[in-house]
């Protein structure tokens, strides 16, 4: 009897210890079972030039207690005030319950499904999950996620020249108006596989693509376009005629896009006569908070003729013997534990609890609520826009219809113009100056759902005292 209390004990205790340290004792029992001698020597086939030595940089630590104080503090220092900063990250309301089923055990803890029989909860979340984004986008196949909007972006591009069995080239034509975050990190993964990204320039008068400047590039031999939908200064390219353009000159169509504009916006597989090809972006709008730089989750769908070249794995429905529904691994491109050298991609982790996350949030929703929560964003931009307009004499900085972001010009320099909002505890914007030069005296403010009028109002008195502080 007593034997069987203590067990169950010990399990009970178990099950609430999420960390169990290991005593000395414990690790010299573990290395004599093993026969070493020490931790060390578990690592010995690494050449010691190649290893780091004692991190000098590691402070002492600390108690429990003095941590939580330590934290609790910078936390504090980082409080920042409203914001209106968007450039690739957006602020919105994510409804509770999001996170209170996002962070059950089941879903927290869950990693890859490689075990169907085991793991029949998580693939059929990523299955739901797949199914919502190839109704949203219109496009037939959607993956289960990569690290975040940039890298499946680069997924993109090396998949483009992969797919592309009419270009002889290893050369991708890009919108010079996409995040140049995006860009910045493209170059850096597909350099290295001696692919070839040009750009084409954005017209002065509208942000968007020049066509003058992209009708030079006919007849010239690449594997894709990328167009950003909206584009980096929030403004809406003719992605329909871009799109024919791009087929016109056996180009694919990649498309960039912000998913919660999908909510009132053209779905990629709508644009011109055939469609985007591959459609990538950031799921970040979807139930996840913008936190110090991520987490992020970045998307992907394509059309059923190229899928065997997409990253990624994709999780089917099926029957069993019996009859009974059940979900899959239906193909892994990608995985290099199963082709190596011969993978399609070296990336091999999906954002499981983020897709979680989008998941829930979109079934929430629905599509009513996501065309609520997108008509929200425009039409508080919009009011934004109104404001300034009327009240300080400040207009966007382009012509042309936008989604919940825009480019202010200013009478200053952007960047002592947001110091001096930020000092009345306003994040205005992103600096555009940073971006280009030639947009030195331009701020990218965004507007979501969550600000109210008063909030706008707010930031219509900030941008009026920071303009007077740099003597405007």
């Amino acid at each position: 009897m007593l034997r069987t209390i203590d067990a169950t004990a010990k399990r009970n205790l178990t099950s609430h210890m999420p960390f169990v340290p290991h005593t000395q004792d414990d690790e010299a029992s573990m290395l004599n079972a093993i026969g070493v001698a020490d931790i060390e020597t578990l690592f010995d086939e690494i050449p010691a030039e190649l290893r780091s030595g004692r991190l000098l940089g590691v402070p002492a630590g600390i108690s429990e207690m003095a941590m939580l104080r330590l934290m609790a503090e910078r936390s504090a220092a980082d409080s920042s005030g409203i914001s209106f900063i968007g450039a690739g990250a957006y602020e919105h309301h994510i409804p509770s319950v999001v996170w209170d089923v996002a962070s059950r055990g089941e879903f927290l803890t869950a990693y890859t499904p490689y075990q169907a029989e085991a793991s029949q909860g998580t693939l059929q979340l990523i299955y739901e999950y797949q199914t919502m984004m190839s109704r949203l986008t219109g496009m037939e196949v959607a993956n289960a996620s990569v690290y975040d909007g940039a890298s499946a972006l680069a997924e993109a591009m090396l998949m483009g020249v992969r797919a592309n069995k009419k270009s002889k080239s290893r050369r991708i034509l890009c919108a010079g108006n996409i995040h140049p975050h995006y860009l910045k990190t493209c170059r850096t993964i597909v350099t290295n596989q001696q692919i070839e990204i040009d750009t084409v320039d954005w017209s002065e008068e509208y942000g968007t693509l020049s066509s003058s400047l992209w009708r030079e590039r006919e007849d010239q031999d690449y594997a894709a376009l990328v167009v950003s939908y909206p584009n980096f200064f929030g403004g809406l390219d003719d992605v329909g005629k871009l799109t024919d353009w791009a087929h016109d000159q056996n180009m694919l169509l990649i498309a960039v896009v912000n998913p919660m504009a999908l909510g009132i916006l053209r779905a990629p597989a709508e644009w011109g006569q055939a469609g985007a090809d591959i459609v990538v972006g950031e799921g970040q709008p979807f139930g996840i908070p913008v936190a110090s730089g991520g987490p992020y989750l970045g998307y992907m769908c394509c059309n059923k003729a190229i899928v065997r070249q997409m990253p990624g794995r994709i999780i089917g429905r099926t029957l069993d013997q019996d009859g009974r529904e059940g979900f899959t691994l239906t193909l892994q491109a990608r995985e290099q534990h199963i082709r190596r050298g011969k993978a399609t991609s070296n990336i091999c982790t999906n954002q499981g609890l983020l897709v979680t996350a989008a998941t829930i949030y979109l079934s929430l929703l629905g599509d009513r609520g996501l065309a609520s929560v997108a008509t929200e964003c425009h039409n508080g931009m919009l009011a934004l826009i109104d404001k300034c307009r009327v009240r300080l004499d400040i207009h966007p900085r382009f012509s042309g219809p936008v989604f919940h972001e825009v480019a202010f010009e200013l009478p200053a320099r952007a960047a002592d113009v947001l110091a001096a909002m930020a000092d009345q505890d306003v994040l205005g914007g992103y600096d555009l100056g940073e971006f280009d030069a030639r947009l030195a005296n331009c701020m990218l403010t965004n507007v979501t759902e969550t600000r109210t009028e008063a909030d706008l109002d707010r930031f219509v008195e900030a941008l009026a005292v920071a303009l007077k502080a740099v003597g405007c």
